[in-house]
């Protein structure tokens, strides 16, 4: 039998034959209400004096849920208030050296990282702006590398907004460099999170990628149709590598009706889906014309 105590999530950290004999307590943060209670009773017990109630807010505000970090700054208070005749007097400048360059609970590699990058793309992706900022103004709170959000603004930007607005991305890419030139505090202003998450939203790039790369493991390697292939020596030319290829820009309208660029095998295949939000409007509607030309055109490739 044994007992432990973790900030991990046990069910990252433990393999699943020893998870699965384990009984497993969630401990929960400590409400302000419970923490001012727990410091109330450990000022009785250090000092004579008695502590303001606002006073005892503060260091519970800033304890952030965990009772053992409150404790450790009301000790910190009252020995920075001891006189040197022994009389204790905390104010409120002293919790001000109490606080200072503290930080909130933000383990950089668990859970509680995970879950506020989680719920700022969230946001992002729900169109709340002001949600978006406020996990970004906790993150950066907690001690957050700046940079790391910015890699992950990109992300958003490709992911979740895509070709619906397709200067996300370059705007993302801007405030990363900012943030890189500028470091903090100046180079936060330039995160893009109110931008992005007011832009209209598409996945369909992501979910198009996404079904591709599974088609690609999922099935054999195709060859490259010999229309597609180069033939940049005689013996390829002899062997027809790109026979037959027709150069869009000498054709109608800058595009080769009834062409496919993809195997033969795949030729049935439709990958990329716009959706009816931002500019994805207007790509569904040439990709639909251009799907009409297609279907009649008099030199389609693969026909039956």
């Amino acid at each position: 039998m044994f007992v432990g105590a973790t900030t991990e999530n046990p069910s990252f950290e433990l393999n699943n034959a020893l998870l699965s004999r384990c009984r497993v307590y969630v401990l929960k943060s400590l409400s302000e209400t419970a923490l001012v209670e727990i410091l109330r009773q450990a000022a009785a017990t250090l000092t004579d004096v008695e502590l303001d109630e606002k006073l005892l807010q503060r260091i519970a505000i800033s304890a952030d849920g965990d009772a053992r970090r409150g404790l450790n700054l009301l000790e910190i208070g009252i020995d920075l208030g001891r006189n040197s005749d022994g009389s204790i007097v905390i104010s409120n400048a002293t919790i001000d050296q109490v606080l200072q360059g503290d930080v909130r609970r933000f383990d950089k590699g668990g859970d509680i990282f995970y879950e506020q990058i989680s719920a700022l793309h969230k946001a992002v992706r729900g169109s709340s702006p002001d949600g978006a900022l406020y996990w970004l103004a906790r993150m950066l709170d907690g001690g957050c590398d700046p940079l790391y959000i910015a890699r992950r603004i990109v992300r958003m930007a490709s992911e979740d907004i895509g070709n619906a607005d397709p200067r996300a991305l370059t705007i993302a890419l801007n405030a990363w460099d900012v943030q890189s030139r500028l470091g903090s505090p100046e180079g936060e202003l330039a995160l893009a999170l109110a931008y992005l998450a007011s832009a209209p939203k598409s996945n369909a790039v992501y979910s198009a990628f996404n079904s591709i790369m599974a088609a690609v493991k999922e099935q054999p390697a195709y060859d490259v149709p010999m229309h597609l292939r180069n033939a940049p020596t005689n013996l390829m030319k002899d062997l027809d590598y790109g026979g037959e290829y027709r150069y869009s820009h000498d054709e109608p309208e800058g595009y080769s009706a009834g062409e496919c660029y993809l195997p033969e095998e795949l030729a049935d295949k439709s990958f990329y889906q716009p959706v009816a939000r931002g500019l994805e409007i207007k790509i569904g509607e040439k990709l639909k014309y251009l799907e009409e030309l297609d279907r009649h055109s008099s030199t389609k490739r693969y026909r039956d």
